[in-house]
């Protein structure tokens, strides 16, 4: 079992970390709102901290999951930041949703400190947070990561190192990119078969066994259907990753048509007052 520390209680971190204590791990929580790590404590145990700095100290492993890269280095960065605190040999992961860039600037500023960084945001969203069955995607050096594994692995049911710094930001803007697509694909599936007078549940069934099935399908289909878009991840989050694709493309030169199309459609469910609606409501503007 292993001393750890997780910054960041929102929505994705709040059960990550519970996960942690289940596991037996020994936990220290932070969280901007200092009112809600004393709620995590007195529902699971452990301490919480009132800096960054003070939830690292002492800690073997510092977990984050923030919202982007200036909230990132507002938790690592600075006299009250946790790298402040982290002593040698020691690894910092990140489970955030953030840019290659700030990756690889936080694993330089963590080398020079002599500890360990990996970038390791997830996927599965609200329900696999929850569940403890996130996929998570690393990017650091091999050493490091199979010390951290282990213990990622307490609310993970995969976990893979994809190469250097960066690497697991980059894997998480593809997974992004094949989201948007599939959403907008499933979307006006629905939407066409509804024009058409079809039994959507029906052909959901069907389709959903034979090549056009997806996770998006199986999970969001039905209630797509059913206009119901209260199921974790929001548009607001989808589009601020959106914009972290988009600029890496503009950098590496990728070409992302679909996906750059999807980021203005998911701008118009925000026009709609959907910011807090999940993904799926893609078809929500097909339908207004």
């Amino acid at each position: 079992m292993a001393k750890v520390a997780f910054l960041g209680l929102g929505v994705m971190g709040y059960p990550m970390a519970r996960h942690l204590k289940a596991k037996g791990h020994d936990v220290t929580v932070y969280n901007r709102t200092g009112a809600k790590a004393e709620k995590w404590v007195s529902e699971n145990g452990g301490r919480a901290a009132a800096t960054p700095r003070e939830a690292a100290e002492g800690q073997e492993i510092v977990f984050a999951c923030v919202g982007n890269d200036e909230d990132l280095r507002q938790v690592t960065l600075g006299p009250d930041g946790a790298f402040q605190g982290m002593g040698a040999g020691t690894i910092f992961v990140d489970h955030s949703t953030a840019s290659a860039e700030v990756a690889r600037e936080l694993d330089a500023a963590a080398k020079e400190k002599g500890f360990g960084f990996i970038d390791a945001p997830v996927s599965g969203g609200q329900a696999g947070a929850e569940n403890g069955v996130l996929t998570v995607m690393c990017g650091g050096d091999a050493q490091t990561y199979a010390r951290a594994e282990p213990v990622i692995m307490s609310f993970a049911r995969a976990c893979r190192l994809l190469g250097p710094a960066g690497s697991g930001q980059l894997t998480k803007m593809i997974n992004q990119i094949c989201i948007a697509g599939v959403v907008q694909g499933l979307a006006e599936g629905i939407h066409f078969g509804k024009k058409a007078g079809l039994d959507i549940e029906a052909v959901l069934d069907v389709i959903s066994k034979g090549a056009a099935g997806s996770w998006q399908m199986e999970n969001r289909g039905k209630t797509m259907n059913q206009g119901k878009f209260d199921f974790g991840f929001a548009v607001d989050w989808m589009r601020k990753d959106l914009s972290i694709v988009l600029g890496e493309a503009r950098k590496n030169g990728a070409s992302l048509p679909v996906t750059a199309l999807v980021d203005q459609f998911y701008a118009e469910v925000q026009k709609m007052g959907g910011n807090r609606w999940d993904t799926s409501s893609l078809i929500a503007r097909l339908e207004k």
